[in-house]
């Protein structure tokens, strides 16, 4: 027997009773064994560091302001902030007091905020003062806080210096939702991912197991802060496990991700398989990987090749890993694991997952089906907020058991690993993030030229997949270059910026049903054949 198939086989959930991440996790360890918390680094700004007992007492001051102000527990927030240190404050502050955090990245749009405040009925909106004018004419909210000075604004600055520090945090149970993402759908606006509080304990499985990282580490994740990915990796996994981590604020320029790597003594580095793909072009002899134990990555596949190159390079394996909005990292590559390229890896300990065929039956090794993920499971959300219906859509009952049907196909192979190979809907993955088609095509169609569009992801050696569009113009319209770049600036003033298509073809018809239903799969079979083909040129 494997160490593997052993501590699958001796694993057990150890959950409490209740859990309140900002008590028993930030507070207690300020509390026990005051340490290490939170490196911040910027392009234009000197570094910063705290301990959790700073962050215990600002996140208690922060909290208390929002107490102050009327937030109370089972409160939707709206945390839209940039990778800045009071962001960790905020979303700590929110669990201290049973808030339902929202984090959203800077990119969202008005239009984008407006849906998600009036879907979650959020109670109060936490920003920068750049960012406020998104606000003025959305959705209401009761509470509107920002760090800085607006005119109408709560100063979260002045308002929690006035806090001592001491805050009576909320009695949560394991059940009580604590923390939603939003996340795209092939139709349709995005669904909002509810997950109770027993997820942000379970997250730290995937800190302890697929990063390694324990106290003394220094874990460096390059999520967005509305990524769902960034609770397992810059917050709620990391610190559960005893990790500190390391927050970076700045463009992406691989040169800079390797000399912070250097200078922090980073130990765990996990990032989007297109920042591999950028890093693996420079000359890695140049820098001094010997703090680092780990790297890890997910929300693309990492190609066999940028994981062989890394290795070889830095001398530090590169796990690749999937996960979901909907239960965070599941199927991982780790030590002592042999790592097989081009896999997932192996389920968790304490999750289990089976490949299902069209009626629901178990499929045997290298048989292409849908992932599916047994339930219960302490990762699994809550469900998708006020919308049963569309979570049981989901669930898939057979043999007497449940299964979280994740729309992801693949099989495994002799030896349990987990392969993936393609979505079983039409969402895009582009460098870690997943856009909905619907959300191109209905901003698309909102220009004077265009009658009807239909998006899809085309295969990319840089991103995994970049979004292209099909479009039928209106009668008059020339289908010239210019027009493709004017189609894309309104896109990008539209909605959020990374869901513009980086290709646009004009046509005059697509393909449907004789029903008339968008046969998107058609298009995404037609590129990915031309992909295939100019490889084989």
């Amino acid at each position: 027997m494997t160490s593997y198939e052993a501590a699958v086989r001796d694993f057990k959930w150890d959950l409490p009773e209740k859990f309140n991440f900002g008590r028993d996790v930030v507070d207690a360890t300020a509390a026990t064994d005051d340490r290490l918390a939170l490196v911040w680094t910027s392009d234009d700004a000197p570094t910063r560091k705290f301990n959790f007992s700073d962050i215990s007492v600002r996140s208690s001051q922060i909290a208390g302001a929002l107490r102050r102000a009327g937030v109370k527990k089972g409160d939707c927030v709206i945390v839209q902030l940039p990778r800045i240190p009071e962001w960790h404050l905020t979303m700590t502050a929110c669990t201290k007091l049973g808030a339902i955090a929202i984090p959203c990245i800077e990119m969202l749009t008005a239009k984008d905020l407006a849906y998600r405040i009036a879907h979650s009925q959020a109670a109060a909106v936490v920003t920068t003062p750049d960012n406020t004018p998104k606000y003025e004419d959305g959705a209401p909210v009761r509470v509107r806080a920002c760090f800085g000075s607006v005119p109408g604004w709560i100063s979260l600055d002045s308002e929690a210096a006035r806090e001592s520090g001491a805050f009576e945090c909320a009695d949560v149970g394991l059940e009580n939702p604590a923390l939603m993402h939003y996340t795209s759908g092939s139709t349709g606006n995005p669904k909002g991912v509810l997950h109770a509080s027993r997820a942000l304990f379970a997250w730290r499985l995937s800190a302890i197991y697929w990063q390694g990282i324990g106290r003394g580490d220094l874990n460096w994740c390059t999520a967005d802060t509305g990524w769902a990915k960034a609770g397992t990796g810059v917050l709620f996994a990391p610190w559960g496990a005893g990790s500190a981590v390391l927050f970076h604020h700045g463009t992406f320029d691989p040169a800079r991700r390797l000399q912070i790597i250097q200078e922090h003594r980073v130990t765990a580095f996990c990032a989007a398989a297109t920042e591999f793909r950028h890093m693996i072009q420079l000359d890695l002899s140049a820098y001094d990987f010997s703090s680092l134990k780990r790297c890890v990555s997910s929300g693309e596949a990492v190609n066999p090749e940028i994981v062989k190159r890394w290795k070889e390079q830095t001398g530090v394996n590169l796990f690749d890993g999937y996960g979901q909005t909907e239960t965070l990292m599941t199927i991982l590559n780790y030590e002592p694991m042999k790592v097989k390229p081009g896999s997932m890896g192996r389920p968790l300990p304490g999750t289990h997952f089976e490949i299902l065929g069209p009626d629901g039956e178990i499929l045997g090794p290298n048989a292409i089906g849908q992932i599916a993920m047994r339930l219960p499971s302490p990762q699994f959300m809550l469900g998708y907020w006020n919308d049963a219906a569309k979570t049981q859509e989901n669930i898939l009952k057979s043999g007497g058991v449940s299964y979280w049907m994740t729309g992801d196909l693949g099989y495994r192979d002799e030896d349990e690993y987990f392969f993936y190979t393609g979505r079983n809907d039409d969402v895009i993955s582009s460098a870690g993030y997943r856009i909905g088609p619907n959300e191109v095509e209905n901003a698309l169609i909102t220009h004077s030229a265009v009658v009807e569009a239909a998006a899809i992801g085309k295969p990319d050696a840089e991103r995994g997949e970049i979004v292209k569009a099909f479009v039928i113009l209106r009668h008059g319209f020339v289908p010239d270059e210019a027009l493709a770049k004017a189609l894309q600036e309104h896109v990008k003033r539209t909605t959020a910026p990374y869901k513009y298509p980086r290709e646009i073809e004009f046509v005059t018809e697509l393909p449907k049903t004789a029903s008339g239903k968008l046969l998107r799969r058609v298009l995404r079979d037609g590129e990915a054949k031309k992909s295939r083909d100019a490889m084989r040129a």
